[in-house]
């Protein structure tokens, strides 16, 4: 019988299966069974392993790849904690819809597609290639009342999670998440600094450009809202609501899917990866489910990988979003999965196996 876990947030209620340990152990067995030397291949068999365990199978497959990029603006760009303003989001996301940004061309070399969602956009975006699920025109400025309240914040969490759901039913093997937001590595940063409890100072950075002076404002802004509603004390459903996005809420939201409906969910940059620590602070069984692309440039991203245990294969140096570092992901995994799949065994070529020695 297999186990399950529960959870709510709000009105919202949450229940997935626990990651199968068999069928990661028996695509361990597969991987010691290929003629190389044990544990390789490093972090591309822990990876092949751990997508066995969340789709439930040893035979892994990731032929249907798909990006979704969460599009929102923030009221607290208003504050000039930011060198744009919420045209440039809209501008983006029509490119995206055109299949022209940035991560259209770097998921087309990647074999994956990419659907742009409006969680949230001040604008208004009239393009097929662009999924409508709106919730309302940009967050309120956090800096003079919470960003969301309560029940915005739960339906871009259902956003999430019920897209993941469509994409299961279509037969989408793995999902990576991107975001497009001009304002957002503040409403990340502010996020961060209370759910690992650490100073603003060391969570928070430039972003898209700021200078030294701006840097320091924008620390300033999340300080003072931290303080203003007692967030130090609050929970992450809470934290989300006051200074968050609802971009990050919608990720958040898909990383819990990926438990829901068995769906792997590969994290990309700052953002995307507060998402995943927001998600995981309200659903700690959903943390098995999600995959790290990368490590940001971003000051508090390497702090945030590490409260969850997670370990990136790519260091870039990027910063871009919009999911342009989980796609870097895929060719990786499918030349893990091509070896995994293909390489010959040690019993096809009539050789002693290693073993594991103490």
């Amino acid at each position: 019988m297999e186990e399950r876990v529960k959870n709510r947030i709000g009105k919202i209620e949450i229940a997935g299966q626990i990651i199968d340990r068999e069928a990661m152990e028996q695509a361990r067995q597969q991987w010691d069974s290929v003629a190389k030397p044990l544990n390789s291949l490093g972090k591309l068999e822990e990876l092949i392993i751990q997508i066995a365990g969340i789709q439930k199978t040893p035979h892994v497959n990731l032929q249907k790849k798909e990006v979704l990029v969460y599009c929102a603006d923030n009221g607290v760009v208003a504050e000039g904690i930011s060198q744009s303003d919420s045209s440039v989001t809209s501008m983006v996301a029509h490119s995206m819809a055109e299949g022209r940004a940035n991560i259209n061309i770097m998921a087309g070399q990647a074999g994956a597609k990419v659907t742009p969602v409006d969680v949230g956009m001040k604008d208004v975006v009239n393009h097929a290639g662009l999924i409508q699920h709106k919730i309302m025109p940009g967050t309120r400025n956090f800096a003079k009342e919470p960003a969301m309240r309560a029940e915005q914040c739960q339906q871009a969490i259902l956003t999430g999670i019920e897209l993941v759901g469509q994409k299961a039913a279509e037969g989408v093997n793995i999902i990576a998440i991107g975001e497009m937001g001009i304002g957002n590595t503040t409403t990340s940063s502010a996020v961060a600094s209370v759910l690992l409890d650490r100073p603003v100072e060391e969570m928070t950075g430039k972003g898209a450009g700021l200078s030294s002076e701006g840097l320091i404002h924008k620390k300033q802004i999340i300080e003072q809202a931290i303080s203003r509603y007692h967030l130090r004390e609050a929970d992450a459903f809470d934290t989300l609501c006051k200074v968050g996005g609802l971009d990050i809420a919608a990720m958040a939201g898909t990383c819990i899917g990926g438990m829901m409906y068995g769906i792997p969910i590969v994290l990309d940059g700052f953002i995307s990866v507060v998402a995943a620590l927001t998600a995981v602070h309200m659903v700690p069984g959903c943390r098995p489910y999600l995959i790290p692309s990368h490590v940001s440039t971003e000051p508090a991203a390497i702090a945030v990988l590490e409260a969850m245990d997670m370990h990136p294969v790519v260091h870039a140096d990027m910063c871009l979003g919009e999911g342009t570092g989980a796609v870097l992901l895929f060719p990786i995994l499918d030349i893990a999965l091509a070896e995994y799949d293909t390489a010959h065994t040690f019993g096809e070529i009539a050789l002693k196996p290693y073993e594991h020695l103490e």
